[in-house]
């Protein structure tokens, strides 16, 4: 059985454990760029332990951001920000990915923290304008929201254009993975699934046919992205609705993108459908990347609602998935890995905070010295 903390070798990538930040957006970016509150971000959980450290979506083209404070990728000079996040993960040492994407139907929205739905007055009164959005078929998230314009072939070439171009980007910062976003009824999830894409050519129909257009852009960063680099691809297992993608059609596409390279399967759910009509409790993903994993023959990363350190390990040990990812979780304790370590009895007792970065954990061995010489006095006093 593998454990939580053994280190993981993906090509010649070796992660240090089998814990994941999981990509998040921040909403902070100005134009794309990154700046100082992602360097801090992301530096802090490095610093907390985690094996690897995935920046959000970073978007491919300005109107594949989700909003105007999403990070991009799309020009020359965003580079910089970015590898600025990468020299710092890596001297922590923990692995920098990157998670790149197109918002496609569900891009120019609101900053959730004001209000996650089509953009308002109150957000052209903040600077906020819309701009045109794309999908696999001219079918809007929702009442209320922008309806997209169907992708025609032109389209569809600039778009496997901007991904090839962003993955070369990413490689210049130094990114180590790259993830490939195709869930969550983003760009390349209104593609695959039956609820928004009712295209009639090559690219709509069939499972064959939707799938097209995600394994052209897989296939095609398979060849830009190193031989020696892992190459992951987070999918939507189902759609929210029973009417959309399955679970038997997410092992189909699973296996053909194993055939193409993709070395991780980040299994996700939902984003497409105004419900969601499968279990939704602690761990509640985790099946889905377990079935995966056996089906097709493809490692896969675990998300979802994961909150304890009992959870992530027996995920791992279990033979669910080979990776953990951690999102809101860590937002609350960016030291979740550390934490873990301690709990599941995996530091050493007498020096505790020895895997922490030595300028911390000097500190934190000697303040539990004194806890303890403090606690053992008071149970001597006690005694007497």
């Amino acid at each position: 059985m593998a454990n939580l903390f053994d280190p993981l070798d993906l090509r010649s990538v070796r992660l240090r454990n089998r814990l994941a930040l999981s990509p998040m957006c921040q909403y902070e970016a100005v134009d794309g760029f990154a700046n100082d509150y992602h360097l801090v971000h992301y530096g802090k959980f490095a610093l907390g332990g985690f094996g690897l450290v995935m920046v959000e979506a970073t978007a491919v083209t300005p109107e594949g951001r989700i909003t105007h404070g999403d990070l991009g990728l799309w020009d020359d000079a965003q580079i910089e920000g970015l590898a600025r996040i990468v020299s710092m993960v890596k001297s922590q040492g923990a692995t920098p990915a990157i998670q790149i994407a197109h918002a496609g139907p569900k891009a120019s929205m609101q900053r959730p923290y004001y209000g996650d739905g089509p953009l308002t007055d109150e957000d052209f009164a903040r600077g906020d304008h819309p701009w045109k959005v794309v999908s696999a078929s001219a079918i809007p998230v929702d009442d209320g929201w922008l309806t997209p314009e169907e992708l025609d072939a032109d389209g569809l070439a600039r778009i496997r254009g901007a991904f090839a171009d962003t993955a070369h980007r990413a490689l210049v910062a130094g990114f180590e993975v790259l993830e490939l976003h195709a869930a969550h009824g983003y760009l390349l999830n209104s593609f695959l699934s039956p609820l928004t894409n009712q295209r009639t050519d090559a690219y709509g129909g069939s499972l064959e046919n939707r799938m097209r257009l995600p394994l052209e852009i897989a296939r095609e960063l398979r060849a830009i992205w190193p031989e020696d680099k892992p190459l992951f691809v987070r999918i939507s297992a189902v759609d929210g609705s029973r009417d959309g993608v399955t679970i038997e059609d997410s092992v189909i596409l699973a296996r053909e993108l194993a055939a193409i390279g993709v070395d991780v399967l980040d299994v996700s759910s939902g984003g497409v459908g105004r419900t969601y009509d499968h279990p939704n409790g602690y761990g509640h993903q985790v099946p889905y990347a377990a079935q995966i994993s056996r089906d097709a023959g493809i490692r896969t990363m675990a998300v979802g609602l994961i909150v304890t350190p009992d959870q992530a390990a027996a995920v791992v040990a279990n033979g669910q998935a080979d990776l953990v990812a951690i999102g809101r979780e860590a937002l609350h304790d960016p030291h979740f890995p550390h934490r873990a370590e301690r709990a599941l009895g995996a530091s050493n007792t007498e020096t505790p905070f020895d895997s922490w970065v030595p300028q911390i954990g000097w500190w934190l061995n000697a303040r539990e010295r004194k806890i303890r010489r403090l606690d053992g006095a008071a149970l001597a006093e006690q005694a007497v």
